[in-house]
């Protein structure tokens, strides 16, 4: 069963992980650079297109210009103007793209033309003789391309200049370069997505190895402080795993000197415990003045919860991973151990006037097979009936059960004592926390039961009675 992760896997997963996405920010920086480039493809290809548009309409032009001049004919002193009336009803027939005409000479001076006066070019210097000039310009509000050419008549003494001008919209000219920008934007914009959709996949691909080490960080319980194992990473990753890997065997030795001192510790005071346990025993037997008999109760007690709190430091140090790994797994018949233990506590059940009884069977009698250690599992049992007893209180009774739960194997233990208020429910797992001053407990019974079921992928839990009483209840997974 997945537990709560650790203060230090949280940092670590922050770490590894970062308050922004990497997709995100890896596909931002990917695509933005993308998208000045399109806008910059876009802003280009509509200057080649103009570009391209002005070329074929200066064409067009051109020839309408020489076309024009051509009608224009010296004649003496005069000019004869052969333009026919058709030709002009053709260049005013489309009133969207209206075509415009002028003759001029001196150059300015209107001969023919259009209703509108077109500008003359704009020139640095003499004009250059049968050389068409074009240029952009606006008439009546209407942008428009116009084509000039200059030509002169007359011989050189009486020589003139003439000046033909051709004009036309830019509407034309502006579609057909629309009609070029998204013949282009627009299978550029298809190769932009497909390009988006291919490094969005190649972002998921190179990140799924950091994917898989921050699953491996979330999916660690508590104290899990084995090293990371990355296979096949790129060596960014296996760099940062090794320094992951360093930070996690620092915080494990400092877990294990310390676990270590507690252990030698509570090694250390078991024998002289023991032997103050002893002889305050026999020192109570012997007939002593009252003042010294209470005294030495008091020291007998004390020497007694002390005893008791070293047998319990040890037991959670057994129930630490390491210890736990170290220890030989193996099938484990909960219902079966559940008897054994039953029988073993029932001595000190009668002593403390408890009737203590094992509900095993229900409707289905079969064996409760689960994966373990079984002197952990024991413990575990044991440190549930031995507070069930300390703190129910005489004329109680208390009940082991065992029956399975699906997928799980359950061991409960129910007492009809005073219980635990609600409140205090998930505070009691906790190490040193104790519901109650009274009896000789040190507040780690119910830790110790909390880690083995930790270690065995399984969960324990508290549960009031009705009217008093309380329930404590170990599920783990049975053997498939």
């Amino acid at each position: 069963m997945k537990t709560p992760p650790s203060p230090l896997m949280l940092r670590l997963t922050r770490f590894v992980v970062g308050d922004q996405s990497l997709h995100k920010q890896l596909l931002l920086w990917l695509v933005l650079p993308q998208l000045v480039l399109w806008l910059a493809a876009a802003f280009v290809t509509y200057n080649v297109a103009a570009r391209y548009a002005n070329r074929a309409i200066d064409a067009s032009l051109s020839q309408s210009t020489r076309s024009l001049a051509r009608q224009i004919k010296p004649v003496g002193s005069g000019l004869l103007i052969d333009f026919p009336k058709a030709a002009i009803d053709i260049m005013d027939a489309d009133p969207d793209d209206r075509v415009y005409y002028m003759a001029s000479t001196p150059p300015g001076q209107y001969i023919l033309g259009s209703s509108s006066k077109l500008p003359p070019p704009p020139l640095n210097g003499p004009p250059r003789l049968g050389e068409p000039y074009f240029y952009d310009a606006v008439v009546d509000r209407m942008p428009i391309r116009v084509a000039a050419l200059y030509l002169a008549y007359g011989d050189a003494k009486s020589r003139q200049l003439i000046l033909v001008q051709s004009a036309r919209g830019r509407a034309r000219r502006d579609e057909l370069a629309r009609s070029i920008l998204g013949d282009t934007v627009l299978p550029l914009s298809g190769l932009i997505l497909l390009m988006t959709m291919i490094v969005w996949a190649g972002i998921r691909a190179g990140l799924a190895p950091l994917a898989r080490m921050r699953a491996l960080v979330e999916d660690r319980a508590p104290n899990d402080l084995a090293p990371l194992r990355i296979e096949a990473a790129p060596q960014e990753l296996r760099s940062l795993a090794r320094a992951l890997n360093d930070l996690l065997a620092a915080v494990h030795e400092s877990v294990a000197a310390q676990r270590r001192f507690v252990n030698d510790a509570a090694h250390q005071l078991r024998t002289p415990l023991a032997g103050l346990k002893s002889q305050t025993e026999l020192a109570l037997g012997e007939n002593v003045d009252a003042a010294q008999q209470q005294r030495l109760e008091r020291v007998h007690e004390s020497a007694v919860r002390s005893a008791h709190l070293v047998n319990q430091l040890l037991s959670l140090a057994r129930a630490e991973p390491e210890s736990a790994l170290a220890q030989h797994s193996s099938r484990v018949d909960l219902r079966e151990m559940a008897r054994e233990v039953t029988a073993e506590w029932v001595p000190k059940a009668l002593q403390a006037s408890i009737d203590l009884g094992l509900d095993d069977a229900g409707d289905d009698a079969r064996p409760v097979v689960v994966q373990g250690h079984p002197l952990l599992i024991r413990e575990a049992l044991q440190n549930l009936i031995d507070n069930a007893i300390r703190y129910a209180g005489p004329s109680s009774e208390v009940t082991v059960g065992v029956w399975r739960d699906g997928a799980f194997g359950v061991v409960q233990v129910a007492d009809t004592g005073p219980g635990i208020p609600p409140d205090l429910h998930r505070a009691v797992f906790e190490r040193f926390v104790r519901a109650t001053h009274e009896g000789s407990g040190c507040g780690l019974g119910l830790a110790i039961v909390k880690s083995i079921a930790e270690r065995h992928a399984g969960q324990v839990s508290l549960s009031s009675l009705a009217p008093h009483g309380l329930q404590v209840r170990i599920a783990l997974p049975l053997v498939r």
